[in-house]
């Protein structure tokens, strides 16, 4: 049976965002074309929905439907409607998000983590939402750890994401946690977006389109990836660039977002659950191929970057285990 996916729909939602887990799930398929998510989106009481803009969106489920979901998404309301300055949640909401089953994945999109929050679900543990929001969500809510440099944090059951764009990456993420990175990656190039953004990867990033006029440091980032077996050094990837190390790192991170680095312990991870999914190489052969050296520092990599030691994440994705792996 597919993963069943319910969005709420709530007054004054920001279209844009209620329509990206649709079009991001609808895309997750099975090798045979079957989708592997069903997605429903409900209002309160059924009604239609007053948008943020000057028209309004008619949906075919009332609140009902939570009460079967798997995953449930919170889409995006505008900032006034999320009653900021009291933190207080509307009684049909509360009792709306009350219908949500203890073991049902939750997701709220950019500022819907004021109603995690409100509702208590975000209680002792970290959240995120859109970067001019996060000091007001820390100010009312300051049992929540509020991180504003992440595109999307992960707690197991509760997730929370920036804004825009960020959502998309967040339900990428959920794909690739539940089906594996081949399945995310599919999805993500039939909607025509960038199949990995790591959730730590910072929301504002200073030219990401860098201008015609400035050396940018993507030529060395494909160099990067055509290499991942190399044990490739800061200093390598700023003479490749034709820059000092100082000038690389600030130029780096303005683009991507992230340290050299980091982009690159995280381009290698990936390699690694790909090739995991995909292939019966063993552990060792990938840690070699992926620039980690020797199975250790992959699995101590991989533990801390996914939460599960290699062999384990490629028995839960079904890639074949070598018989000396076994």
């Amino acid at each position: 049976m597919p993963h069943r996916v319910v969005v709420l729909a709530l007054d004054r939602v920001i279209p844009l965002d209620l329509g990206i887990p649709a079009r991001v799930f609808n895309e997750a398929r099975a090798p045979d074309g079957t989708r592997l998510y069903s997605v429903t989106t409900c209002s309160l009481g059924g009604r239609p929905v007053r948008t943020h803009e000057d028209y309004r969106i008619l949906v075919d489920h009332d609140e009902s439907a939570l009460e079967g979901a798997d995953t449930v998404v919170l889409a995006t309301q505008e900032p006034g409607a999320t009653l900021l300055s009291t933190g207080a949640i509307p009684p049909d909401v509360a009792a709306a998000l009350a219908r949500i089953g203890p073991h049902t994945r939750i997701v709220s999109l950019c500022t819907s983590a004021f109603l995690l929050a409100a509702a208590g679900l975000l209680d002792g543990g970290r959240a995120t939402t859109h970067w001019a929001l996060c000091e007001a969500l820390a100010r009312t809510f300051p049992r929540v750890e509020v991180d504003p440099d992440v595109l999307f944090v992960d707690n197991g059951r509760v997730l929370t994401s920036a804004g825009g764009a960020a959502g998309i990456d967040l339900c990428l993420h959920l794909v690739r946690r539940d089906h594996g990175a081949a399945v995310a990656s599919a999805a993500a190039r039939r909607c025509v977006v960038a199949p990995w953004r790591e959730g730590g990867q910072a929301q504002f990033i200073e030219h990401p389109v860098p201008q015609e006029t400035d050396r940018s440091t993507s030529p060395t980032r494909q160099w990067a990836l055509d290499r991942l077996a190399e044990p490739l050094t800061l200093e390598d990837l700023a003479r490749h660039a034709h820059m000092s190390v100082r000038t690389f790192t600030r130029k780096f991170r303005a683009e991507v977002g992230s340290s050299p680095l980091k982009w690159l312990a995280q381009r290698r991870i990936a390699h690694a659950r790909l090739l995991l999914e995909s292939t019966d190489l063993p552990v060792a052969r990938i840690a070699t191929v992926c620039g980690f050296g020797d199975p250790v520092a992959l699995r101590k990599h991989f533990h801390a970057h996914v939460g599960l030691p290699p062999l384990a994440y490629r028995r839960a994705h079904s890639a074949p285990e070598p018989a000396a792996a076994r």
